[in-house]
């Protein structure tokens, strides 16, 4: 299962507004795709109220694991959006 880590670019971190972009954007993602911070369980990444819990902030680090043929496509699109300040 590949892996990738991500720095959390968002100024005001995974709150409601990027969290849901995020969620939105691994919804539409044909593999299983888990987000989480180093040493956590991960979670669904499909899941908003699951990525939310992550309290994860502006500088944070995340782990993202995808599992099924197109997972490093599906991790590669994922990791480019939660680098990016989603607030601006």
């Amino acid at each position: 299962m590949p892996k990738i880590l991500v720095t959390v670019g968002a100024r005001s971190g995974l709150h409601a507004r990027p969290a849901s972009l995020f969620v939105q954007a691994a919804a539409r993602q044909p593999v299983k795709v888990t987000v989480g911070r180093p040493g956590r369980p991960p979670v669904d990444a499909k899941s908003l109220l699951s990525v939310l819990s992550l309290a994860a902030e502006h500088g944070h680090t995340l782990q993202l694991a995808a599992e099924g043929e197109q997972a490093q496509a599906a991790l590669d699109e994922l990791a480019q959006l939660l680098s990016q300040d989603l607030d601006a």
